[in-house]
This record gives structure tokens, C-alpha cells and sequence, in this order.
């Protein structure tokens, strides 16, 4: 019966790390999926005040560049 326990007890250990892990990974997946696409409408949203005449492509540029999220590759 302890042999038994035992064997349940490491499953269980293996199971609930696996099932953290993999919900760590999804959940960094969305987070980064949010995080871009937040970062596009911000460019469309600059691109659109270009387009319009109320900012320079200059000033667009530099937003764009500014940022802890800034691609700058």
C-alpha cells in the first residue's frame, strides 16, 4: 500500500509541474500576442496623423523608435 502512495505521490508531483508549466507557456504566448498587437495599432494610429497632415513623418518615426517595445533591429 505505501509502494502505491508512493507511485501516486510522484505522478501527481509530475502532473501538477507539467500542467504549470504548460499553462505558463500559453499564458506568455497571449501575453506576447497582446503586447503586438497593441504595438500595431499604435503604428497604424501614428501612420493615420501622418497621413493627415498633423504629424511629420520625422515626429512618426521617432514615436515609433521611442519605448521599452520598440523593434529597433
Amino acid at each position: 500500500m505505501d509502494e502505491l502512495l508512493h507511485a501516486l505521490a510522484d505522478n501527481m508531483l509530475w502532473t501538477v509541474g507539467g500542467t504549470i508549466a504548460i499553462v505558463a507557456i500559453i499564458t506568455s504566448a497571449i501575453k506576447d500576442v497582446i503586447r503586438t498587437s497593441k504595438r500595431e495599432a499604435s503604428r497604424r494610429e501614428i501612420a493615420a496623423y501622418i497621413a493627415e497632415g498633423s504629424m511629420t513623418p520625422e515626429q512618426g518615426e521617432r514615436l515609433m523608435r521611442s519605448g521599452p517595445d520598440s523593434d529597433n533591429a
